[in-house]
């Protein structure tokens, strides 16, 4: 064994291996040339062997950027002296010195060769390229991604900068969109000691990142937890409320406090204490004597100078444990925990959001993992970004001790108040309930041995239970189906340490293989590949055009069939907005002839105390129809005056804007609509590479629409809930500055005449309202639809190339791996990097 071998295991913290891989020999060579099988016989436990293969992949892969980086470099640096030779070396093609062309001779040549690319023994790659070791699928699909976006570099850097040419323009806003890194929310909710910390720890392999334990949670922050994809630090992002926030968040806790000191105590106390809570984290004993003018002295943010500038503050560590105990202050608070006695302020009041960058990490590479509070928050910007995050998370976790996974009220009503916003509202396809504490028995009499049996009998049960549960609630499975909806029972302490149970039987394993599927980038190198291969082939086409015979006659057909394709996409969106018609003209009637019953149940509810229900009621006006209890449900007026319109849309829209299975908006005409290339690709050989460029371009503008609809359906669905809160808004603004005697009579009073006065037309407008959002969403995707591919239709076969060089090596070689990922590669002359080539430089280092 050698010290860089040495090195890495003491830093990967796998120095109980050290004496296996010294007595087997393993050097820095034989390092990178490990199998799995290999792996397997040195390292005998999972947990070591897994941490192992992961960042084993991931050194490989970093060996490999780097690599890229310094050949590309390299290439740069010789561009100059000796262009053809640069441009083989760009494709690991062996080319003879005696066949280099120029420029103006290459297009020429081009010409010739249109119709067979590749087929000249000029171009052929060298013998020794076909005889390749060879490469893992998972590897080499990075590779091929590593090796295209150096190909895609060097092009953009061939094309001339001519503004006047606008073909030329065009290739270099597609090859710089080429990259997109989407990213997939998962949200995680979870009373505090439910382990929902834990959870996450362990499922991203982290035992020590986020604080559990004693330390209770502030459900005010948003924690998100994703991949440091830049370096290898612990990193953690801090994002602070506005000054300007705080400032009006003061001025309705002192009002709050000063309104209410002196009344009797009932089930509102939670929001006195933590208004209390809020104001003593940050100032501390000084809270109960300080007044406006001292409330923003320096002396209070020594620490987040940031706050006062409007500036995010980013904490960067070597561990894990390091950046845990360093953010803590900004996330929770218990002066009582011992590992936070040195904590003088905590700052959770003032802080919106922490992200958490994690290095080395497979499973947050494209997946970010977010720890959301349960209920939204008072402050707006914590709320409006809550309900963002919430509306983009394509999965949600529920987290529960498994042993009130049924009767605790608290993680079924976060469901069942969030459903619409992640259902209809959003666009999340799974839910996941998660039992944590799945290793712990109440049955303490029971023989040791016989506990894990005991255990898996108890999580099956629990299982059933939680699916029987969630059968019964009406207005979840209004939003979403059985088969979104998974229940999985879980262990982080039994995962972590490998104790009574196996690690399989915790479920742990489940989430993360969910994870990673969520994470497989196999797609988005596909995507990548193809949307390249179709510029390559645009770029190709028009440098070798000499206009075709049949050139217009094809134009002629593609904008025939665009404008039939265009009337396909458009009836089914045009019944669609019928269908809303109908449903939204029995909400406006349902929503006149019973808002009234409605909003007397609101404003007189039963078994609530006068005063309670008077700090409720100014609340709700003071916040525009909203208020945010600590604990317990929001209350919204607006929702409640909405709710016939919004129950009367449900299923229509579920149908119409589906986020479960493969299912597509409006019955998946986006995903039928085709100019037919392939078929016209068969009869116009001549045009095959441009007609190859219109089949990427309808992909991508498919994948663009969806994205596009996806976004705006959250804001049809909300229009009818905002429409309400507008029309309400005067009479909030009135009942909010009542004061003195009777103050709660006169507050419902205005509320009363306002939704009587109003009601013949407040429900029609949000009708309306909704109907133009869904008009406008029609027309925006025709348009697009439109201009888009007309104008790939315009530059593809009616725009010469003539300022561009020739790229046929590049076309040729970018396709071969287009082919292998389609699976359609030449079984004679697989291409695979080369293993010569920096590409793969990481397999053999």
């Amino acid at each position: 064994m050698d010290d860089y071998v040495r090195n890495k295991l003491n830093e990967w913290g796998l120095s109980e291996c050290i004496e296996r891989f010294e007595d087997e020999g393993i050097d820095k060579e034989s390092l990178f040339c490990l199998h799995d099988q290999d792996i397997d016989n040195l390292i005998s436990k999972i947990g070591p062997r897994t941490k192992f293969k992961r960042r084993l992949k991931l050194l490989k892969e970093e060996q490999n950027t780097t690599n890229l980086e310094a050949a590309e470099c390299h290439q740069n640096a010789e561009e100059a002296a000796d262009p053809a030779q640069n441009f083989a070396r760009m494709s690991n093609i062996h080319v003879h010195p005696q066949v280099y062309l120029s420029t103006s001779d290459a297009k020429i040549e081009g010409k010739r060769k249109l119709n067979g690319l590749g087929s000249s023994s000029q171009w052929q790659s060298s013998p020794a390229k076909r005889r390749h070791d060879p490469i893992p699928r998972s590897y080499s699909d990075e590779i091929i991604l590593a090796d295209v976006k150096t190909i895609m570099r060097f092009v953009n850097k061939r094309i001339p900068n001519q503004d006047n040419k606008k073909l030329n323009k065009f290739l270099k806003d597609t090859i710089n969109n080429l990259e997109t890194d989407k990213r997939e929310l998962v949200g995680v909710f979870g009373r505090t000691g439910a382990g929902k910390s834990s959870l996450i720890n362990a499922v991203i392999g982290e035992k020590n990142l986020l604080p559990s334990g004693s330390v209770n949670a502030c459900t005010s922050v948003m924690i998100k937890v994703e991949a440091n994809m830049l370096n290898g630090k612990y990193e953690a992002d801090i994002e602070f409320i506005a000054k300007e926030e705080w400032k009006d968040e003061l001025w309705s806790l002192f009002n709050f406090l000063g309104n209410n000191a002196d009344q009797e105590k009932d089930q509102e106390d939670d929001d006195y204490r933590d208004t209390n809570e809020k104001l003593s984290a940050l100032y501390g004993e000084e809270c109960k004597n300080i007044n406006n003018e001292n409330l923003f002295d320096n002396k209070y943010f020594k620490e987040i100078p940031e706050f006062l500038n409007s500036r995010k503050k980013t904490l960067t560590c070597d561990s894990a444990k390091e950046l845990s105990a360093r953010f803590v202050k900004y996330t929770r608070t218990d002066p009582n925990d011992s590992e936070s006695k040195d904590v003088k302020k905590w700052y959770w009041p003032l802080v919106k959001c922490v992200t958490i960058r994690v290095p080395n990490n497979d499973l947050l590479k494209h997946v970010t993992l977010v720890d959301l509070p349960g209920n939204g928050d008072r402050n707006k910007s914590r709320d409006k970004m809550w309900k963002e995050v919430v509306g983009s998370c394509s999965t949600v976790w529920i987290v529960t001790d498994i042993n009130r996974a049924v009767s605790e009220k608290e993680p079924w009503e976060v469901l069942e108040s969030a459903c619409s916003l992640m259902g209809n509202g959003g666009e999340c396809k799974h839910i996941h309930f998660i039992c944590t504490k799945s290793d712990l028995i109440e049955d303490s009499d029971a023989h040791s041995a016989a506990v894990p049996g005991l255990i898996l009998k108890r999580n099956l049960q629990a299982k059933e239970a939680v699916k029987k549960e969630f059968g019964k609630s009406k207005k979840i499975k209004k939003h979403f189906s059985g088969e979104s909806f998974q229940v999985f029972t879980v262990s982080s302490k039994e995962f972590l340490k490998e104790k009574r149970l196996k690690p399989d039987d915790t479920e742990i394993p489940k989430l993360q293989e969910f994870l990673q599927h969520l994470n497989d980038s196999h797609s988005e190198i596909k995507n990548y590949v193809s949307r390249a291969h179709g510029i390559l082939s645009l770029i190709q086409g028009a440098s070798c055009r000499e206009a075709a015979a049949h050139e217009m006659d094809v134009c002629t057909v593609l904008e025939e069939k665009l404008r039939h394709e265009l009337d396909e996409v458009r009836n089914p969106m045009e019944e669609a907005h019928e269908a809303f018609v109908k449903c939204l003209s029995e909400g406006v009637e349902k929503s006149r002839s019973s808002c009234e019953t409605m909003l007397k149940s609101f404003l007189y509810p039963r078994g609530m105390k006068g005063g309670a229900f008077h700090r409720r009621l100014k609340c709700v006006v003071q916040n525009n129809g909203t208020h945010k209890p600590k604990k317990g449900k929001e209350v919204n007026l607006n929702v409640k005056l909405a709710s016939c319109l919004t129950d009367s849309i449900d299923e229509e829209f579920r149908k119409t804007f589906p986020n479960e299975g493969k299912s597509t908006p409006f019955n998946g005409v986006i995903n039928t609509f085709s100019l037919d290339t392939v078929r016209l690709i068969e009869k116009h050989k001549d045009v095959e590479l441009q007609l190859i460029f219109l089949e990427s371009e309808e992909e991508k503008i498919r994948t663009l629409l969806h994205k596009n609809i996806r976004e705006r359906k959250k804001t049809i669905y909300s229009s009818l809930t905002t429409t309400i809160e507008k029309c309400m808004h005067e009479c909030y603004e009135k009942a909010a500055q009542l004061r003195g005697k009777d103050s709660m009579k006169n507050m419902r009073s205005t509320i009363e005449n306002h939704v009587h006065e109003l009601k013949d037309i407040m429900f029609e407008q949000a009708k309306n309202e909704m109907l133009n959002v869904l008009s406008d969403l029609k027309e925006s995707t025709l348009k697009k639809l439109e201009e888009t591919m007309q104008e790939s239709i315009d530059l593809s076969l009616k725009t010469d190339g003539d300022s561009i060089p020739d790229f046929t090596v590049q076309l040729e070689k970018v396709e071969r791996y287009y082919k292998q990922l389609k699976g359609t590669s030449d079984e004679e002359t697989p291409i695979c990097p080369d293993p010569t080539g920096p590409a793969a430089a990481a397999l053999h280092n």
